[in-house]
């Protein structure tokens, strides 16, 4: 039987690379995004179009077109990338990345809490670079610091629907060949998404709420 799989942020990048594989699969794919892509309108999957995860507004579509739609996969990827320094510091950009990537993801799993059940699982993509022990260059304020914040939250969201059971994946990319970084990874998005796709699999209970590199390598927080 298919699973419902839903992604935020589906267009292009690691999103839409979701989309083509779990589409491949045989599941039930809703790609969530601001705007379409030409390349997403052309995989056959149902697109839902207006949903800014950062409003209240782009939330109040995601919730109407999921109406009393039960949810497998809950793939909460979308997010952005700003820079920050010391001599250059944006307050800014810097809270444009906590809305986006602390506050969104979590409010999108709050959302559709009613859409969960018992068995769902939820994968939140984040970065190593929230990851405190990991730091060893400094700078980017913003996105490392709303990716640190993404991650403590992620571990209140796995233990808060532990009674629920259900599963929340915290996950790690890796080095990806997206728009976000100018195509300077070093693996692409369809490696990146096949690698997240195999944890997503071996998610369960039991690993719930741990920091995980796509490479299978649990992070330090």
């Amino acid at each position: 039987m298919s699973k419902t799989v839903v992604i935020t942020g589906a267009n292009r990048g690691i999103g839409f690379a979701f989309a083509n594989l779990y589409k491949s699969r045989g599941e039930h794919v809703i790609a969530l995004c601001r705007k379409s892509s030409t390349q997403l309108d052309a995989l056959g999957v149902r697109v839902v179009e207006g949903v800014d995860v950062a409003t209240n507004q782009g939330l109040d579509v995601m919730v109407q077109a999921l109406t009393n739609l039960s949810i497998d996969i809950l793939i909460n990827n979308a997010g952005i990338l700003r820079d920050e320094t010391l001599s250059d510091f944006n307050t800014q950009t810097i809270t444009e990345q906590f809305l986006v990537n602390a506050i969104a993801p979590i409010h999108v799993c709050q959302k559709l809490q009613d859409n969960l059940h018992a068995g769902s699982k939820i994968g939140l993509i984040t970065s190593r670079m929230g990851s405190i022990a990991d730091n060893t260059s400094g700078g980017r304020y913003g996105y490392r610091m709303s990716k640190a914040a993404l991650n403590i939250a992620a571990v209140s969201l796995a233990k808060d629907l532990t009674e629920k059971s259900i599963a929340v994946g915290i996950y790690h990319p890796g080095y990806v060949q997206t728009d976000m970084v100018n195509h300077g990874g070093d693996i692409s998005a369809d490696e990146a998404a096949q690698r997240l796709v195999g944890l997503i699999d071996n998610l369960s209970m039991d690993n719930s709420g741990v920091f995980f590199h796509s490479n299978g390598e649990a992070l330090p927080w």
